[in-house]
């Protein structure tokens, strides 16, 4: 059975390091062995009430730079969740039969209630809905999720399952999880805490489109510690974080040199974080200039969005289609 992969990404602005080790190069890979459709997902967006410009350039951002960094709308379906309408139909047809008790217990909706009290609204308590109806419009059987998702993915096979069972129908599969195959990729956010995120503010994340000076400042101001106290002392959670950093930019000879330091009691974190840097830029640089370039190339943009939604429609239209025959929306 060709297995048909989904996923979708908030444009939340730039992508950083861990959006390409965690995401991208997974995507670069399925993009040649499975049926995929990768998204902007613009409409959950709305929950946190971007700005009209803030949404627009963050969009057209993430679609350049998925560009940039290689999925090809020819062999990938690469497309704006609004340019798709059909997302909005199946997302009501699924709401019918979500109940508001199975939404308020979501793990995800209980933390949003608790720290944005004054915005609980409700595209965050059906934000699952609208997830499964991403996944399921395309049939999707399999989706690269964090731990942080998979209650949202078991829910996408409860609203699949119980449409099936409702009208007395095969119709839709369960979509599961996917890995890359490979041990999972760590990237650590340059604050010391856990993994790179946008939300920890600028200095957690490394860009892919950051100049040399940004990019050195900022692994210069990296969280490390006071240096081992004694010879083959554990390494602390901020120096692990370096060390993680280094393992995805440097070679295997300095990542051994500067455990071996570690090991004996004689690292130097300025030194090791310059060799960070340094790494770092030279792994960087082709990636921030194919993204300046694509960036500035808005006919490029603007053709693979389009393709984008003519390949997306084709297959939501044939989903809705029969979606909408097996409620009972048929033509006299």
């Amino acid at each position: 059975m060709n297995e048909t992969v989904v996923s979708g990404i908030r444009p939340t602005g730039k992508l950083h390091l861990g959006n390409y080790f965690g995401a991208v190069q997974n995507f670069l890979k399925f993009q040649d062995t499975y049926t995929c459709f990768f998204f902007i997902a613009d409409y959950h967006s709305l929950t946190t009430h971007p700005t009209p410009a803030g949404l627009n350039d963050s969009v057209y951002r993430v679609l350049a730079e998925y560009l940039a960094l290689g999925l090809d709308p020819e062999k990938c379906t690469l497309y704006l969740q609004s340019d798709v309408p059909e997302v909005a139909e199946l997302y009501l047809f699924l709401n019918m039969n979500a109940y508001k008790g199975e939404l308020e217990r979501v793990s995800s909706f209980k933390e949003k209630a608790k720290s944005q009290p004054d915005n609980i609204n409700a595209g965050l308590l059906t934000y699952p809905v609208l997830m499964a109806a991403d996944i399921i419009l395309h049939h999707g059987t399999r989706v690269p999720v964090g731990k942080d998702q998979e209650q949202h993915l078991e829910m996408a096979r409860t609203f699949a399952n119980r449409f099936n069972r409702l009208y007395n129908v095969n119709y839709f599969q369960e979509p599961f999880a996917i890995g890359s195959g490979n041990k999972l990729v760590k990237v650590p956010g340059l604050t010391g805490g856990g993994k790179m995120s946008k939300s920890a503010g600028e200095a957690d994340s490394i860009y892919l489109d950051d100049e040399p000076e940004v990019l050195k400042k900022k692994i210069m101001r990296a969280v490390s510690d006071s240096g081992p106290a004694t010879p083959g002392m554990h390494k602390s959670v901020p120096v692990q974080n370096l060390f993680d950093l280094m393992a995805l930019v440097s070679a295997k000879d300095v990542i051994d040199f500067y455990d071996k330091s570690h090991t004996e009691g004689s690292i130097r974190y300025g030194d090791m974080k310059k060799q960070i840097a340094e790494d770092m830029e030279h792994f960087i640089a082709p990636l921030r200039s194919r993204i300046q370039d694509t960036l500035k190339n808005r006919e490029l943009v603007a053709k693979a969005a389009k393709t984008g939604m003519e390949k997306a429609r084709e297959s939501a239209g044939k989903t809705i289609r029969e979606v909408r025959e097996i409620i009972g929306f048929r033509p006299f």
